[in-house]
């Protein structure tokens, strides 16, 4: 049985696949066991995780909810269309220019507030006493 599910914090749509086994124990008690791709998991209401983030806010549908409203779906990716190949450049084309980081940028972030803080300082010691 198919299960659908929407998360609630980034709103991914995705159905799983369950198949429900009950069987009865040796007691004569029945027991169920919920099965994800052959292997035994949790029931579908007991906290799922969304595989788009990672959250458990996550909610269900009733069953056949999706292929009644197609639209809740994402859409396929698209091809993506022909690979090009890194490093070979058409010849009518200009290769870009690189972008030289200047280390002066980093002078002018460390040494404007230095600057400020002296000229701070030397307002204070000179300029200040004089006027008071």
């Amino acid at each position: 049985m198919s299960w659908p599910f929407e998360c609630l914090r980034c709103l991914h749509v995705w159905e799983e696949e369950y198949l429900l086994r009950t069987f009865t124990d040796a007691r004569g008690n029945e027991r169920q066991i919920w099965l994800s791709s052959g292997v035994a998991v949790q029931p579908p209401w007991s906290g799922p995780c969304c595989p788009g983030c990672g959250a458990y806010r996550v909610t269900s549908f009733p069953s056949g909810y999706l292929s009644r409203h197609p639209e809740l779906v994402a859409a396929q990716d698209p091809d993506p269309g022909p690979v090009r190949v890194p490093g070979v450049t058409p010849p009518d084309r200009v290769p870009a220019v690189e972008r030289v980081t200047l280390p002066g940028r980093l002078l002018v972030a460390i040494g404007a507030p230095i600057a400020l803080f002296v000229g701070y300082e030397l307002w204070a010691a000179i300029v200040a006493p004089v006027h008071h």
